[in-house]
């Protein structure tokens, strides 16, 4: 190890010059072999002064660290060559339901988005109100789930005092109009800190509005707080402690978007906001209990957002139900122009369509892994009874994924992020130090090839070609969560996921399940969902302690 951590320094050219000749040619050669090279003495011998040059090179660029905010010039597309992005919008519909107040105050806490809509609108409660009650919740409860970072109540009575005009004058601006929400800790808002979860920044403030902050605030949403996430968006820890799970307190929310989840399954906000690099949406509404779309790679704009991972970060809401996302997405998806990754797409949500239209498979190479009587398996009996036959299908995982293709994506473009931390040596202030962690993953990732890691996306584009003809048949295909690489595949492929709870273990854990949906039509395997939970009703089960 140590003759190799020798070699590696030589390739970075930190002891060309001190060192003879006749060991630098050695160590060039140990080093083209861990790359699986052989070159020859003469080979070497010619690569040396290149090697000095690009010592040069790289001291230059290491004078000034760029900003996390620093652009890379370079967008992922999702799509195979030739994809066509659907611009078409058709109006929706936004039929709401003629509600009530209830005569238990506190049953607001789990309304669904057009229920607190209709209140709204037809005047029966106010956004002032409304707003109260809910930031009245997440003072109670937020340390309980150690879900909150920053209260922005000022900002949000302003928000709902103008919502309340806006409304009265009859000015109404749709189901978000007056709607209490909050946002995962690392999008930007004005005025207030933006912590990223992690102690380096946990006095950050960004002189910037985000652009999810920026499309709810137009939609007429009013923001309450800021959530907690893992320490720079990886799993449950932060600064403040570990956001726990509202159905087991011993447990954590899993993570990155670990206050999203939390908090809208505790009924402390209607919804909320999270983002996805690998898992950070799906794992924290399957612990939890949510219901979370992942949306397509680029169709929110990750603008005034902390980046971890340009090819991968992706943004969408955390709601209770299938059609409470479908309302958040329709209001956040598109481009402001200062995310060279996102483009704008047509949503054409139907919310009375005909599930029975839908082409809906499953993964039977994953669901044979289950045990008889896994939750899983009733999912399939659920969509039976309503007309839909799920056919058996093979998921295109073996044999695809032959080398941790996202783990080294991740760990190349995550350092780089992140650069500026790692030079600094304030990665030595967070939260987790072990092996696993970001700090460690950083220095890891500096002996990371550029041309490996342009290689393994190339390897990435053939990935996608085979995914994408794989699910050009289905509008939506079942798998358990996290079966197999599933996960890890769709998240470098870009499509969209949709992860709902579908039973309790007997421990009264939530138990969940994945739709998988074509690029750029997050519609059905929202559908799908919505027919789903309409027949079985397990999303409106809440955690007992937090129905007060």
């Amino acid at each position: 190890m140590k003759k190799l951590i020798t070699s590696l320094l030589l390739f970075c050219g930190l002891q060309a010059a001190a060192q003879g000749r006749a060991d630098s040619l050695q160590q060039a050669r140990a080093f083209a072999r861990w790359l699986d090279l052989d070159y020859t003495d003469a080979e070497a011998d010619s690569l040396l002064d290149n090697l000095a040059a690009y010592r040069r090179t790289y001291a230059g660029l290491h004078q000034a660290a760029p900003p996390n905010h620093q652009p890379y010039p370079f967008a992922f597309q999702p799509g195979p060559f030739g994809t066509i992005i659907p611009t078409a919008q058709k109006k929706i519909d936004w039929a709401l339901p003629d509600t009530y107040l209830p005569a238990n105050r506190a049953e607001l806490a789990f309304y669904s988005i057009p229920q607190l809509a209709s209140l709204l609108k037809n005047k029966r409660i106010s956004s002032e109100e409304l707003t109260k009650f809910f930031i009245g919740r997440l003072k109670k409860w937020g340390d309980t789930l150690e879900s909150v970072v920053t209260l922005t109540e000022e900002l949000a009575l302003r928000e709902a005092k103008q919502a309340d005009a806006e409304i009265r004058a009859g000015k109404w601006r749709g189901p978000l109009h007056g709607i209490p929400y909050g946002l995962k800790d690392l999008f930007a808002v004005k005025g207030y800190k933006t912590t990223w979860g992690s102690t380096p920044y946990k006095d950050q403030v960004i002189d910037q509005d985000s652009y999810v902050y920026l499309r709810l605030k137009e939609a007429g949403a009013v923001h309450c707080a800021k959530l907690t996430l893992g320490a720079l968006a990886y799993d449950n820890k932060w600064f403040g402690g570990a956001t726990k799970n509202p159905w087991n307190l011993a447990q954590g929310s899993s993570g990155s978007s670990a206050g999203s989840a939390a908090s809208v399954v505790a009924g402390l906000l209607p919804f909320t906001i999270g983002t996805e690099t690998l898992g950070s949406i799906v794992s924290p509404s399957a612990r939890c209990g949510a219901t979370g779309l992942r949306p397509t790679f680029g169709t929110v704009s990750r603008s005034g957002g902390m980046v971890l991972c340009w090819s991968l970060d992706k943004i969408g809401p955390i709601c209770r139900s299938a059609e409470d996302d479908a309302i958040v997405y329709y209001y956040i998806k598109g481009t402001d122009g200062r995310d060279p990754g996102a483009v704008d797409h047509a949503f054409n949500w139907e919310p009375k369509g005909d599930v029975k239209k839908l082409r809906v498979a499953y993964a039977e190479n994953y669901f044979r892994r289950l045990r008889p009587d896994a939750p899983e398996w009733k999912v399939l009996d659920v969509y039976r009874s309503i007309g839909v036959e799920p056919v058996p299908v093979t998921f295109p995982d073996s044999g695809l994924y032959r080398f941790d293709m996202v783990g080294l994506v991740l760990a190349a473009e995550s350092a780089a992020a992140f650069d500026e931390l790692t030079r600094s040596n304030r990665d030595d202030l967070i939260e987790r130090q072990d092996k696993g962690f970001w700090p460690n993953i950083w220095r890891a990732a500096r002996y990371i090839p550029a041309v490996e890691y342009i290689n393994a996306n190339r390897w990435r584009y053939e990935l996608s070609q085979t995914v994408q003809r794989f699910m050009k048949d289905w509008d939506v295909v079942i798998t358990p969560s996290f079966a197999g690489r599933q996960l890890s595949i769709t998240n470098l492929t870009g499509n969209p996921a949709l992860c709902m709870p579908i039973a309790f273990s007997k421990e009264g854990q939530p138990q969940s399940i994945t739709l998988l949906g074509n690029l750029y039509d997050e519609a059905r395997i929202l559908q799908a969902a919505k027919a789903y939970q309409e027949k079985t009703g397990i999303h409106r089960q809440h955690p007992a302690r937090f129905r007060q």
